[in-house]
């Protein structure tokens, strides 16, 4: 069970199923259960602790999550693709560029409408897990560097969205219980970075951390981002795999099999019925999350990728065509759990913007994603028939006719 949540096609399909499991209890008669669930308080009253069930899964299962994005970027930035300046800078840039159309196509839809300004981040985040599993059911043939393109942009796009939400959507900050969080971090650190992995030991320091950050005012989810810098990620002394790799293979499956989808069910679950659908389609904060996601984050990763490497010396990667990147740039629009998360702390839960901006991020996503797997499904196809090409023998003798001709 482990080693299935660790793929990405899995975490995708859970993550989907939490969410329109939320949706049918919203829509029908369990719509009472459903909120009953997403209220009821667990937890101390010592350090405000005593929180909804919905705020346990946005605060803290989803540090969980921004645990492993963590980890993800600290290898990207040591030994991936991000190590190499040459290979990152035009992923590095799409990212940023297709954080910042976004939000500007939402000012623009929203630019009458001064109050769901405020919203201006919802659409500029890319659901990795979920583009992931997208890329891997119709990507079976497509290049192996076309994944680590969107592999480097949604880690860096994870980034901006972890300093987004830092700076802009955490509440006022309490200085001491901010300082008091680098104790536990500080002794995390030195014992992973020793190597010391007693989980009865470095689980409650995450846990000390994660609740004096919550404390502090800066949003939660960002002690998840801190400890998992700190883990070590270059193989030593003959490892077979880094720490960090052991560490992020048990995690991933909580993360992907629990924290994820259970934030995708206590956050999507919106009422489509009774207006909810037409107040949506009315609401600007919606329309620009929609066309931020839809619209946006396209022009800003395909417009942001080929300006980058007309004007400068970074080069598309050659087994890729700017078709593929098209594509991916679509993929990117799914927005999901950082973009429920963002409108969450820019509107509050049960606001009225809240539950139209959620109807259009689901909308948002899901158009975006289909979007996606139609023209990456053509690319599949073409790719698949190069291989075969390549691989054929037609003359029976065991040996591919391409390199006989060559």
């Amino acid at each position: 069970m482990a080693a299935a949540l660790r793929a990405e096609t899995i975490g995708g399909v859970l993550l989907l199923a939490g969410a329109v499991l939320a949706l049918v209890m919203a829509n029908t008669t369990l719509r009472d259960r459903y909120q009953a669930w997403g209220q009821t308080r667990l937890g101390p009253h010592l350090w405000h602790l005593d929180l909804p069930l919905r705020s346990w899964a946005a605060d803290g299962l989803l540090a969980i999550f921004f645990f492993v994005a963590g980890l993800e970027l600290k290898r990207e930035l040591v030994v991936g693709e991000l190590r190499d300046l040459n290979k990152a800078v035009l992923p590095i840039g799409a990212a940023v560029c297709g954080v910042v159309a976004p939000a500007l196509v939402y000012v623009a839809a929203a630019a009458a409408h001064p109050a769901v300004r405020i919203g201006w981040a919802i659409p500029t985040a890319t659901d990795i897990a979920f583009a992931l599993a997208v890329l891997a059911i119709v990507g079976s043939h497509l290049p192996s560097a076309l994944r680590a393109f969107l592999l480097t942009l949604a880690v860096v796009d994870d980034l901006i969205a972890i300093v987004i939400i830092a700076a802009f959507y955490s509440s006022s900050l309490s200085v001491a219980p901010m300082l008091g969080a680098l104790l536990p971090l500080a002794a995390f650190t030195v014992l992973v970075q020793r190597g010391w992995t007693p989980w009865w030991l470095l689980l409650p320091l995450a846990v000390a951390t994660w609740v004096l950050v919550h404390s502090s005012g800066i949003h939660a989810t960002v002690a998840g981002v801190l400890l998992g810098l700190v883990v070590p990620v270059r193989h030593r002394g003959g490892e077979e795999h880094s720490l960090g790799e052991r560490i992020e293979h048990a995690v991933r499956p909580v993360s992907a099999g629990v924290a994820v989808p259970l934030f995708a069910f206590f956050s999507a679950g919106v009422v489509l019925g009774g207006g909810g659908l037409a107040d949506a389609v009315r609401d600007p904060a919606a329309i620009g999350v929609a066309l931020g996601l839809v619209v946006g984050k396209p022009i800003g990763i395909l417009g942001g990728s080929w300006a980058i490497a007309r004007f400068t010396h970074a080069e598309l990667d050659e087994d890729l065509a700017w078709s593929d990147v098209f594509g991916l740039s679509l993929l990117a629009g799914i927005g999901f759990t950082v973009s429920l998360l963002i409108g969450e702390l820019a509107f509050g839960a049960d606001s009225a913007h809240d539950a139209a901006v959620k109807v259009a991020v689901l909308s948002g996503s899901v158009f975006a994603a289909l979007c996606a797997a139609v023209l990456l499904r053509r690319r599949n196809r073409r790719y698949r028939l190069i291989h075969e090409r390549e691989t054929a023998d037609l003359d029976g003798d065991g040996v591919p006719d391409v390199y006989v001709q060559s």
